[in-house]
């Protein structure tokens, strides 16, 4: 039997892959309001991810008020300064190890969420061990569809446990057992972000 044909024709950056090679990381946003109307697409288009077993875990919260955004990236800093042995260099300006340039988690006015107004937190109950990744690809889907429609997003890694505190999933109305996964500030870019240099893909092996 003969190996099936290798497809060689390039992929590149055109038409419909354009939103994944131009998505961006955005921290600078204006301070414009998202209507419901286009956050429900985004979130229409979360739902359409992969799920492992069509288990479909994914439930969202989303925050506009600003000042509970406030609170929760106050809350997120003083976790994360608590917990500076652990987490060394990631609390540090890229560039900054061992310079004695101090975290921007130490500045009172600085806010993890970027001034963005709006924050789209991706939780599910943790029934099984691909709920964390169902929820991670909703994120991907999510970010990648703001990108369509304009819109800038970043994940915010440091809000996690902020989230999780009983706190605050009392304040956003998380239920106990539901677990905040992925926590994504969407926004109006305030300028466009330059590309970061990506590594090539890494082949441990290529079995043939």
């Amino acid at each position: 039997m003969s190996a099936p044909p290798i497809v060689q024709e390039p992929r590149g950056t055109s038409g419909r892959l354009d939103v994944i090679y131009e998505r961006r990381a955005v921290r600078a946003y204006k301070p414009d309001a998202i209507d419901e109307r286009r956050l429900r697409a985004l979130l229409d288009a979360a739902v359409h991810a992969p799920t492992a077993m069509h288990q479909e875990p994914w439930q969202f919260i989303v925050v506009q008020n600003r000042a509970l955004l406030k609170r929760v990236s106050d809350q997120a800093k003083e976790i994360a300064r608590a917990a500076a042995g652990h987490l060394g260099n990631l609390l540090k300006p890229p560039g900054a190890a061992g310079d004695g340039i101090s975290s921007p988690l130490a500045d009172p006015e600085f806010n993890i969420f970027y001034d963005a107004g709006t924050l789209v937190v991706i939780c599910a109950r943790p029934t099984n061990e691909f709920v964390a990744a169902d929820c991670w690809l909703a994120a991907e889907n999510l970010m990648l569809a703001a990108k369509a429609d304009g819109l800038g997003t970043c994940c915010i890694g440091f809000a996690v446990q902020a989230l999780n505190t009983s706190e605050a999933k009392s304040e956003l109305g998380i239920p106990a057992d539901v677990h905040a996964f992925a926590p994504i500030i969407v926004g109006v870019p305030r300028a466009e972000t330059l590309p970061a240099p990506r590594k090539s893909p890494v082949v441990l092996n290529w079995v043939r």
